[in-house]
This record gives structure tokens, C-alpha cells and sequence, in this order.
């Protein structure tokens, strides 16, 4: 049986083992969430020996190059020497700049990475709350309009991330992992074209972000922003205010209980529309059937969904977003 090594502990794991049970079972505490190389939680860098990789397209190539490994799409066929990502060590420092309730239930997180920190609207980022708390956040910034980095985190049910971000004050510091591509994004040749934007709850974060890039590119196409949510809507404000300043923009809100309707009455405003799309699975796959059935094609609509998934009683996993 192969032999896996971290630090000054050796251990031997049955052949073709997966790399995160293995490491887990032996005690490590390796944070995950999704178990397909999507939260990019569970990196590990391959010291000696190099595992079998089931997604290998699933992490940058240059971090491949330098070692790295997700462990939930390995497993060791040979004897393995790993170090986890630490952090301290490989993690980028952010101080807290500001910390507001939006709604009651959703907290606005405003970082100042210690150096800058080059984005895309769309992306994500790993925000660590301590060594073993870890959770995927997209971006709610705009790059290049301020100097910090600003999320929208769900506080509305129990989650070792969450219980952190209630905690934190202005000053205290974070650690940064790396930046997470999205098929949410913004073409500059799109200027022109019908934008529908679709969110549920906290999926509103990248598209406030995706929104503002957009104007920002002096889009001139009509954009429909719809914000599906349970509660209160938050961002209320600030939304109104550039519905008013932007003609081309319209901004509706329907509450999650009339959600199943308003899908259904959905209609596209022309074949050269495009659908950003961004909630829980449920959601995103819903809003892509209507869109779909409604004339929209595939190609022309892009989503992120968020993982929901209560943690409670289990500190080594993720925070669902």
C-alpha cells in the first residue's frame, strides 16, 4: 500500500485512496465543500511523488506547475509526500475596512488586500476565517473603482464562516486565497446588445459588480436586473439611484413565493439577448429552462451557482453560499 507523508508523519492509505479522505481521516482537517473542484478549498502542494487527477483542467495551470493539487480529485496510487495550503503562508493579508448590515441578515465585507489585487467582475475569491475555516465569495467590486474588495455574506443560517463574519470588527485581518473564474463576465462588445440579469438572494453580489462594470463601459443595450428574494430586499437604494441615473436600466423585485410565476411569464427581449444568472442550483437551472424555452439559446446565457450547505457541528467544510 502507498505511503503518504505530511510534515513528519507517514501513514499508510489502500491504493487509490482519495487525497482528501485520507488526509482527513488521518486528522488534517483539509477544508472542502463541493468535492468537484469547484470551491478550490482543499489545495495541497505535492512535494514528492505526484497523485492521480481526475480534473486537471479544474485548477490553473500555473498553480499545476508550482505543485498544486486540489486533494478532493485525487487519489494516491504511489507513495505521496503533501503539504496543505497554510494560509499564513500562502495566503494574501486583508484588513477589514468596513462592516455593514445591509438587510438584518446580509453583511457587506469590505477588505483592503495589503497589495492590489487584480480582478475581473464575475470572479470569486477564498476568504479564510482563521486556518480552517474557508469559504468561495464572489466579488461585489468592481475592479479599478475602489481600493477594496467588497462581498455580500448570507448570514442567514448557521455556517463556520458566518460565525466568523459576525464577529469581526474594523481592523481585524483576514487571509485571501486565490482568485476563482466565473462563467459571469462582461465583453466590452456586448455594449450594445440586451442584458437580463437574474438573481436570487446574494447571488446579486457579482451581478452589482457585473452591473457597474457594465455602465462603466458606457453600455447603451437595455438591461433588466431582477432580484428574486425571500425577505428584504437589500441594495434597495443604491439600485433605485442608478435605475435613475441610466434610462437603459430597469430593476424589478419578486419575492421567492411568487418566483415560480414570474419565471414562467418571462420573456426575452430579442435573440441577441444575454442572461447572467446567479443563485442555488434550483434557481439558476429554473431561470436556464424558462430562458431557454422562451427562445433565449444556451450559448447566450451564463451562471454561477451558489452551494448551499448548512455546516453546523462540522468545522472542517464550507460554508454553502
Amino acid at each position: 500500500m502507498p505511503e503518504l507523508t505530511h510534515g513528519d508523519r507517514s501513514w499508510t492509505v489502500g491504493e487509490g485512496s482519495n487525497l482528501l479522505d485520507a488526509l482527513n481521516d488521518a486528522g488534517l482537517c483539509v477544508p472542502y465543500s463541493c468535492r468537484a473542484g469547484s470551491c478550490q478549498a482543499c489545495l495541497v502542494r505535492c512535494v514528492r511523488g505526484v497523485p492521480a487527477d481526475l480534473r486537471p483542467e479544474a485548477l490553473d495551470a500555473a498553480l499545476r506547475a508550482q505543485g498544486w493539487r486540489l486533494a478532493c480529485q485525487c487519489s494516491v496510487t504511489e507513495d505521496l509526500s503533501v503539504a496543505v495550503y497554510d494560509p499564513r503562508r500562502d495566503g494574501l493579508a486583508a484588513r477589514v475596512q468596513a462592516l455593514d448590515w445591509l438587510d438584518g441578515q446580509v453583511l457587506r465585507l469590505r477588505l483592503l488586500p495589503e497589495r492590489p489585487l487584480r480582478y475581473r467582475a464575475g470572479q470569486s475569491v477564498l476568504l479564510w476565517g482563521g486556518e480552517r475555516v474557508a469559504r468561495p465569495y464572489s466579488l461585489a467590486s468592481p475592479p479599478g473603482e475602489d481600493p477594496w474588495l467588497e462581498f455580500h455574506i448570507d448570514c442567514s443560517r448557521p455556517g463556520a464562516f458566518s460565525e466568523v463574519a459576525r464577529e469581526l470588527a474594523v481592523g481585524d485581518q483576514l487571509r485571501l486565497g486565490q482568485l476563482q473564474d466565473s462563467a459571469l463576465h462582461y465583453e466590452p462588445d456586448w455594449q450594445a446588445r440586451p442584458l437580463l440579469m437574474l438573481a436570487a438572494g446574494t447571488g446579486l453580489a457579482p451581478l452589482w459588480g457585473l452591473l457597474r462594470e457594465a455602465l462603466r463601459q458606457s453600455h447603451v443595450g437595455p438591461i433588466r436586473l431582477l432580484h428574486f428574494c425571500r425577505g428584504e430586499f437589500y441594495l434597495r437604494a443604491p439600485l433605485d439611484q442608478l435605475a435613475e441615473r441610466h434610462p437603459n436600466l430597469s430593476v424589478e423585485r419578486v419575492d421567492r413565493q411568487q418566483a415560480t410565476e414570474r419565471l414562467q411569464s418571462l420573456r426575452i427581449a430579442s435573440r441577441q439577448e444575454l442572461a447572467l444568472i446567479c443563485g442555488a442550483a434550483a434557481f439558476v437551472d429554473e431561470c436556464a429552462k424558462r430562458l431557454f424555452m422562451a427562445g433565449l439559446p444556451r450559448g447566450q446565457m451564463f451562471s454561477d451557482v451558489f452551494l448551499l450547505r448548512q455546516v453546523e457541528n462540522a468545522p472542517q467544510q464550507l460554508q454553502g453560499r
